[in-house]
């Protein structure tokens, strides 16, 4: 799998049946479809990231980085989202709904990171038979699913939010979230230890949420829980001189940027002000809404796409001009099979299971 760029995946703050509380207020409210709009893009983003990443491996560098900067914004969008819907949207009442939530990522989690090592498996196993890939599955993100590596961060954190909010807004005490957190807490130091008593070569502990990631969330929930946002074209404005300054950084320092970088940061923010607030039409709202709660399984199923669509052309294309339109064709037409997979399996109650 591509290793120019670090994984980026997308994920619904709060995966339902009939979609998360991403793009719905509390009880009462209105549906937030500038955040279902929001879900749809940066999904697209994701899928524009990963095909990025093809194009950097077969050696299209300009391309491959110009690429990944476009989509770069996506997965600090999502926690920015994540945050809004677990501290204002949609926060937990109960231990039991805040388990539940997990439970409704855990179970697709699971299912689909069984998909990817039987797919490595099947198109060429690892040294070790896959035996150590399905360890490493239950510590961190493996190589089969590197995509999901946002997931070992998404649920601590959704985790970590909802205890906050239990605690400080519900007066409740969570004993068994409290315990699961201590233990996310705790693992990394009690892993080190086993591996140093045991010799044991023990995968490092993935499961952790990052300061830049809680601070996307914190920052995301209060500019998209904002009222006025100010000029629209400003912030439009803005993620165009961060993306313009983004690209720059990659071709010229540093490529890939990190998450909690200032650039990525500025671009990220811009585009959540330039998007917040905005006014969808109602002819769109039905056709949107399906596309947002299908994000969540568009960002599962997605990889596959991209392995069997982007990589082939990658490879075959010359050096030459026409690399940034075979990225765009091909990153385009993954994202719209990996949509209508999901959405697929949605109208057929599979949602549960498959995201």
């Amino acid at each position: 799998m591509p290793r120019t760029a670090p994984p980026v995946a997308v994920l619904p703050a709060e995966p339902t049946a009939r979609g998360g509380p991403t793009a719905r207020g509390g009880p009462g409210r209105d549906r937030r479809y500038d955040i279902d709009l929001l879900r749809v893009v940066c999904t697209a983003a994701v899928v524009l990231v990963h095909a990025s990443a093809e194009f950097l491996d077969a050696g299209h560098r300009t391309t491959g980085v110009l690429g990944d900067s476009a989509g770069r914004f996506a997965v600090p969008a999502f926690f920015a989202m994540a945050g809004w819907a677990a501290l204002v949207g949609s926060p937990v009442r109960d231990e039991g709904r805040l388990l539940a939530r997990l439970g409704r990522i855990l179970r697709p989690m699971a299912v689909w990171t069984a998909v990817y090592l039987l797919w490595q498996h099947v198109s060429g196993p690892p040294p070790d038979g896959g035996a150590g890939e399905a360890l490493r599955a239950l510590f961190g993100s493996v190589e089969a699913a590197f995509h999901l590596w946002y997931l070992y961060t998404y649920v601590p954190l959704l985790l970590l939010l909802g205890v906050a909010v239990l605690v400080l807004k519900q007066r409740a005490m969570p004993r068994w979230s409290l315990l699961l957190l201590a233990a996310f807490a705790a693992a990394p130091a009690v892993t080190g230890d086993a591996r140093t008593l045991t010799g044991l070569p023990l995968p490092a502990w993935d499961w952790s949420v990052s300061l830049s990631s809680l601070g996307y969330a914190v920052a995301g929930a209060a500019l998209l829980t904002a009222r006025r946002l100010g000029p629209r074209p400003l912030w439009l404005a803005g993620a165009a001189g961060a993306l313009v300054a983004l690209a720059l950084y990659q071709l010229t320092v540093r490529h890939p940027a990190a998450y909690g970088s200032a650039v990525v940061a500025a671009l990220t923010f811009c585009a959540l002000g330039a998007v917040g607030r905005v006014r969808v039409p109602e002819g769109a709202r039905t056709v949107l809404g399906r596309l947002s709660d299908a994000s969540f399984g568009t960002y599962l199923v997605h990889l596959l796409f991209v392995v069997l669509l982007v990589r082939p052309v990658a490879q075959g294309l010359p050096h030459g001009s026409w690399a940034p339109v075979a990225l765009a064709v091909t990153a385009a037409a993954a994202a719209a099979l990996s949509f209508a997979a999901s959405v697929l399996w949605g109208r057929l109650g599979m949602r549960r299971w498959l995201g």
